[in-house]
């Protein structure tokens, strides 16, 4: 063991900026005594187009001391209520479902699928009220209500860019992080293989303890110095590249509160809606597509609802689905698009900066001796996400009864990991529980199966094996119809919140 193995970790240095960056930074600060630097290049810019996130952000905002009307002005952003699916199983006009963010009504998820067979309709209608909520552009809560509190669960729809800003400056101005602006030209390591530190061009070594790498697709430290392999999941997920374009709003106009994702013949396009613009993007498989006609299918999708504006150009991103085959090696960790990406659905990119900084801060290593046993934890726990999020972002093409070639591709069980099949085989008999997923962070609950199940036309279990009181089942109608009945009366419209924030006197943006 190394001389200094006893030595404490006290220096943080992180490389990259962008929301990894900042999020870490904000994290650490916040959390721990730690001395924390972060290095940022001038050169290089942000992705930038990762507007969605999970109801996990309330949480992470709240816990680094950031005031939630302040996000919501600094960074443009609305409310998430969940995901809206167009178009996925069959195309049709028709064909529509909803993912809420908000878990059904109380009951067995045995009880839930017999009341929503009972009840007929939309399995998401028949187990809660978000989906409804959304669809009337209702606000996930009202403006009296403290900082991060609901009368729904909810997320945000952001400028990704304007939220890195908003971060740098807390990190900086409240939080005491130090901020270098250079370029990395060097990554020095020492005999036992760590990084001692990263040379910049113009302020020369920046020594640290532990290193944070979120150099994005880059991945100058885990990839670069520690030479981790990159672990393609292409076979399973074959988008790989995605056109984005932002385009205005008129001032008055409803601001949607769930992502918009509709199905095409080679992928899918995601809507966002912002209080002042969309950002929208066509996300699309080079094997089964090309450039061109991706960027047709994009103009079609906007002409729809702006048949008469002059349309941006379209920013093409290239990407490889996959993830490292260890995010902590060393004394390096790798959080953001260093740490791996897999396609947009779902909104993953950014819970997993966020379930990563909580793993971290919860299990900090106090020693360098601790590096290691925090590294196997750290990376068995992040294999296990990674594995779970591929199976439910292919668990919605493989559902889909669309016949273009692309669709039926993902239909080829080759393509399907052996552990989603073999859940969905079970799910012929059962309904998904929580005795499918036994971790105790699952990234996704039975839920959000369920919703996606059943959303795209599943069958459920044979009634025998559902039976239920029908005063149950009644119980839970009345349930949901009386919960949405009072929201309806309760909530402000999602532009009459925002806007009212927006014009409210004893707020500015920071």
């Amino acid at each position: 063991m190394p001389d200094n193995a006893s030595q404490p970790l006290q220096q943080v240095v992180i490389v990259g900026g962008g929301t990894a960056g900042w999020l870490a930074a904000c994290r650490l600060a916040a959390a721990t005594t730690l001395s924390v630097t972060l290095v940022e290049s001038p050169d290089v810019p942000t992705i930038g187009v990762g507007e969605g996130t999970w109801p996990t952000m309330r949480r992470t905002l709240a816990a680094i001391g950031i005031d939630e009307a302040d996000f919501l002005l600094a960074c443009d952003a609305a409310f998430k209520q969940g995901s809206t699916f167009d178009g996925w199983v069959t195309g049709a006009a028709d064909d529509r479902y909803h993912h809420p963010f908000t878990a059904p009504a109380e009951g067995a998820p045995r009880d839930l699928v017999a009341a929503w067979q009972a009840q007929g309709g939309a399995f998401a209608d028949a187990v809660g009220v978000q989906a409804r909520i959304a669809e009337r552009a209702l606000a996930p809560r009202q403006r009296a209500m403290p900082g991060y509190a609901g009368a729904l669960n909810y997320a945000y729809h952001l400028d990704a860019a304007k939220l890195a800003v908003l971060l740098r400056d807390h990190a900086v101005r409240r939080l005491g992080v130090r901020h270098v602006c250079d370029h990395v030209d060097t990554v020095v390591r020492d005999a036992g293989g760590a990084v001692s530190a990263v040379h910049t061009r113009a302020h020369g070594a920046m020594a640290g303890d532990l290193f944070l790498d979120c150099t994005g697709h880059a991945a100058l430290l885990i990839g670069g110095a520690m030479a981790v392999p990159f672990v393609d999941r292409s076979d399973v997920l074959f988008n790989d590249r995605a056109l984005a374009v932002q385009v205005p709003v008129e001032p008055a106009s409803p601001v949607a509160s769930t992502t918009l994702a509709t199905a095409h013949r080679a992928g899918w396009i995601w809507d966002i809606g912002l209080p002042t613009r969309r950002g929208v993007g066509c996300v699309y498989a080079s094997a089964f597509i090309d450039d061109d006609a991706a960027a047709a299918l994009l103009t079609d999708h906007l002409r729809r609802t702006m048949p008469e504006r002059e349309l941006p150009p379209f920013r093409r991103l290239a990407f490889r689905s996959g993830h490292r085959a260890r995010f902590f090696d060393g004394n390096v960790v790798a959080i953001g698009l260093s740490a791996g990406f897999l396609e947009p659905l779902e909104a993953s990119a950014i819970v997993t900066i966020e379930l990563a900084l909580d793993h971290l801060v919860a299990n900090l290593p106090p020693t360098r001796a601790a590096l290691a046993p925090a590294a196997a934890r750290f990376n068995a726990a992040f294999r296990y996400r990674w594995d779970r999020i591929v199976e439910f972002l292919k668990l919605h093409y493989v559902l889909s009864r669309r016949e273009e070639p692309y669709w039926r591709a993902h239909r080829n069980p080759a393509t399907v990991p052996p552990r989603l099949a073999e859940l969905i085989d079970a799910w012929r008999h059962q309904p998904p529980s929580d005795a499918d997923f036994a971790d105790r962070e699952e990234v996704f609950p039975a839920a959000s199966y369920q919703h996606v199940l059943y959303g795209m036309g599943f069958p459920p279990p044979p009634g025998a094996a559902l039976r239920t009181d029908p005063q149950a089942e009644a119980r839970l109608r009345g349930q949901v119809a009386e919960r949405e009945r009072v929201l309806a009366a309760a909530l402000p419209t999602h532009r009459a919140y925002l806007d009212a924030l927006a014009l409210s006197p004893d707020r500015t943006a920071p």
